[in-house]
């Protein structure tokens, strides 16, 4: 008899300790997988409501409606003119706020995107808006108002003139070469 529950008792030990080297094993691998995570992958999973720090010391909440591969789109909520739209590039983004069950939210893992959207950059949506020849207020430590006229890669050519005005011989003052690093984010009025 004594002899039977030592076996169940080595029994027990083992499948302690196979249960014990199975979670570390488990654990281990949710840190490479959070390690790997990239800021649109967490932005992607977490709420559709986000309140985010601006590199320029700004702060923006808006309800999230597109992200592309560097950027996200939402209209404002807060921090501008209600039902703005935004345009963010995630470069611009120097912190998130979220609520314990946002920021677990956001590390929990998502099927794949595959469609068009997470394959556009920055500089791609800015193209739309010049060929839409949008106004725009590029906000940041000194906004500009204007219309969008050529993007490049890492910059973009704006006709500075009022916001709400057209961009017409009369109206336009100059045109500036701005760089994307000069701005936290695009105000579509």
């Amino acid at each position: 008899m004594r002899f039977d529950d030592l076996f169940d008792d080595l029994e027990s030990q083992l499948e302690a300790e196979l249960g014990a080297e199975r979670r570390d094993l488990e654990a281990e691998e949710e840190r490479f997988r959070v390690g790997r995570l990239e800021l649109r992958e967490r932005i992607a999973a977490a709420p559709r409501a986000l309140d985010l720090t601006l590199r320029g010391g700004g702060r923006l909440r808006l309800r999230r409606m597109a992200l592309g591969r560097d950027w996200l789109n939402g209209v404002v909520l807060e921090g501008a003119p209600a039902e703005t739209g935004a345009i963010v590039p995630l470069q611009a983004i120097a912190g998130i706020e979220l609520d314990a069950d946002g920021a677990a939210a956001s590390v929990r893992p998502t099927a794949a995107e595959g469609d068009l959207q997470a394959r556009l950059s920055f500089a791609f949506a800015l193209r739309d808006l010049a060929r839409r020849r949008a106004p725009v207020i590029l906000e940041g430590a000194l906004p500009v108002a204007g219309t969008i006229d050529r993007v490049g890669r890492d910059h973009l050519d704006l006709a500075v003139h009022e916001p709400g005005a057209h961009p017409r011989l009369g109206t336009v003052r100059s045109w500036r070469i701005v760089p994307f690093s000069a701005f936290d984010w695009v105000r579509l009025p």
